[in-house]
């Protein structure tokens, strides 16, 4: 049975190879929840079920040209385990659209049965 560490190694793995969408379909439970630091409008907060999260990645690749993303971690506590992101993109559309920029977050994840159930994000907008 793979420990929380393992799967924290396997989505960072993924991530870093360019398999966002592999790790999502392959790492999530079918009722994951995921929770933005803020929501966008129009966009929510917070996105339930496996279709909710596949179509919130889909919409940010579509969104955004990504020139690096790069994942790192995991440090694991009990069921959860945090890892790190820095992205550099440039925004096709919205108030940012054709500006290039970087970011970084944070995300807790939480494993139950060997799934990640929940994925909570922790970043800044500035200000």
């Amino acid at each position: 049975m793979e420990s929380v560490m393992e799967i924290g190694k396997k989505l960072v793995e993924l991530v870093n190879e360019g398999k966002s969408g592999v790790a999502i379909d392959t790492r999530y439970s079918p009722d994951i929840v995921s929770i933005e630091a803020m929501a966008m409008p129009p966009r929510p907060q917070q996105f339930v079920g496996l279709a909710a999260v596949k179509e919130k990645a889909e919409w940010f690749e579509s969104n955004h040209d990504i020139h690096h993303l790069q994942a790192t971690g995991p440090w694991p506590h009990g069921d959860r385990f945090i890892t790190c992101f820095k992205l550099d993109v440039t925004a096709k559309t919205g108030p940012m659209a054709g500006r290039r920029f970087t970011m970084e977050e944070a995300a807790l994840y939480t494993v139950k049965n060997r799934k990640i159930v929940k994925e909570e994000f922790f970043y800044s907008r500035g200000g």
